[in-house]
């Protein structure tokens, strides 16, 4: 003989789930908005450090948000050498990554692609020369009597304000960033110092990484069609783009 189920039951097993369901979007929210964030890297200026098709976890914590909790958990500071990701001063909408040269106080130089801070030379084991053709305002920065084409008009009307004894300035509350792909990279020098304010945090982890990224196999086409055929393309192809080599590796 069966018995029919409670419906008292029924009821209450689906509000659990719906509980349940709730809690896990309301953590996977606050861990998405004040722990951790996804990144892609949209191009090489980071390179070998970073690859364009590598998805990134940033950390949002790691420095701080300069409020109250500041002074009850214990950050850390912005040093040389971090890679951060922020918002591009000249365009916030868009994200950046980078790598600190310079921080609050700092004079810096560049005498034939050498970085100088403070008149000492720094140690840079990750960054990455590729081109052989000498280009004074990249190479010999800052050089004001060269005009870059590339170069933020702002920044370009600014700088002289901030350069003594050929070294720049970095003034209060800013940073001096720049990708270790040396040679091809849109950096401070060309648009000027990180705002504190736009840093984001530093990334943590890269928790996939996938080959010919620029191919027709990664979702960006503007058709919504070409979207889905990218990402089903992805999907059923993980095992071939993926980067396992690169997979779950830490960033430093």
């Amino acid at each position: 003989m069966t018995t029919n189920p409670n419906p008292k039951d029924a009821s209450t097993d689906w509000l659990t789930s719906i509980q349940s369901l709730l809690g896990t979007v309301v953590i996977a929210v606050f861990v998405i908005t004040f722990i951790v964030q996804a990144f892609q890297i949209p191009s090489e200026s980071m390179e070998n450090t970073l690859l364009i098709g590598d998805y990134l976890l940033v950390d949002k914590l790691c420095y701080g948000g300069g409020g109250m909790a500041d002074h009850i958990i214990p950050y850390r500071q912005i040093r040389r050498g971090d890679i951060i990701v922020f918002h591009y001063p000249v365009n916030p909408s868009q994200h950046f990554v980078k790598r600190v040269v310079g921080v609050p106080g700092d004079r810096i130089r560049l005498v034939k692609k050498r970085v100088f801070v403070n008149g000492v030379p720094l140690k840079e084991p990750y960054v990455r020369y590729f081109k052989l053709d000498a280009n004074p305002f990249r190479d010999d920065f800052p050089r004001l009597d060269f005009l870059d084409p590339g170069i933020n008009s702002e920044w370009w009307l600014s700088m002289p304000k901030l350069v003594e004894d050929n070294q720049l300035i970095v003034p209060e509350g800013h940073y001096f960033a720049m990708g270790d792909n040396r040679d091809d990279s849109l950096d401070s020098r060309y648009w000027g110092f990180v705002p504190r304010e736009n840093i984001i945090g530093r990334p943590l982890l890269i928790y996939w990484s996938i080959r010919n990224p620029d191919s027709d196999i990664i979702p960006g086409s503007p058709s919504l069609g070409d979207r889905l055929y990218h990402f089903a393309y992805a999907v059923t192809h993980f095992f071939q783009i993926t980067r396992w080599d690169r997979t779950f590796r830490l960033v430093s």
